[in-house]
């Protein structure tokens, strides 16, 4: 491994670690530019999923669900997502494996720093809204035609 990668991935793995040690993060690198075909867009495609359970022992109603949708994730992406529901599982901060029904929510944008921020207000106003311990996300560079 060059020294320069080493150092910056033993940074990383510091920051991961020690959070509240390693001081404000440092804002995310771009999106690695794709070689997409012609008549293609290079977009970034975010894949975000909320899980339904409630930490007090309910769950995010439907109407709750879609009134999140309609007022928070829609006038931020107005252009179009995809919503897929879902059934998960994972292991919160207690340890236990908990298993729930989810939204699967793809969004597909320039990848630029509107954007970025947006998502990252919706996954925040869905844990605070919702009392969620954590939301799943995840990015990758992709090539599109509309």
């Amino acid at each position: 491994m060059p020294p320069d990668l080493a150092c910056r991935a033993g940074a990383l793995l510091l920051a991961l670690l020690a959070p509240g040690c390693a001081g404000p993060r440092p804002p995310e690198p771009p999106p690695p530019v794709l070689a997409c075909e012609a008549g293609d867009t290079a977009l970034v495609r975010d894949v975000v999923y909320f899980g339904r359970n409630r930490p007090d022992g309910g769950t995010v109603s439907d109407a709750e669900w879609r009134g999140f949708l309609d007022s928070v994730v829609t006038p931020r992406f107005p252009a179009g997502l995809t919503v897929v529901s879902a059934t998960g599982q994972w292991r919160g901060a207690g340890g236990a494996v908990e298993r729930e029904r989810a939204e699967v929510l793809t969004l597909l944008h320039d990848g630029g720093t509107a954007a970025r921020a947006d998502v990252a207000e919706v996954v925040a106003e869905y844990k605070r809204r919702f009392r969620q311990e954590a939301v799943l996300r995840e990015r990758v560079p992709s090539c599109a035609r509309f």
